[in-house]
């Protein structure tokens, strides 16, 4: 298996991840429980961040192209309504 694939991959499982975290925080009802799962999704957070860096300055993954601001006050419009 090559990097480029073994980088996506983690990628892949820390987005699905992330999203299995937002879920139970949004459903606990520990108070204790919910702080260490916002602890635990905070650090994944930054480690799929660093990850997605380094694998774009390799060229592993390509970015999205920033929005103009004119895109952003629409959508925030949108939003908003």
């Amino acid at each position: 298996m090559q990097d480029k694939d073994m980088v996506s991959d983690v990628l892949s499982q820390v987005n699905a991840s992330l999203t299995n975290y937002a879920m139970a925080i949004a459903q606990a009802a520990n108070p204790q429980l919910r702080q260490t799962l916002q602890q635990i999704r905070d650090a994944d957070e930054q480690f799929q961040f660093q990850l997605a860096q380094k694998a774009t300055q390799k060229g592993f993954y390509q970015p999205a192209k920033q929005a103009d601001q004119t895109s952003i006050q629409q959508y925030r419009s949108q939003l908003g309504q």
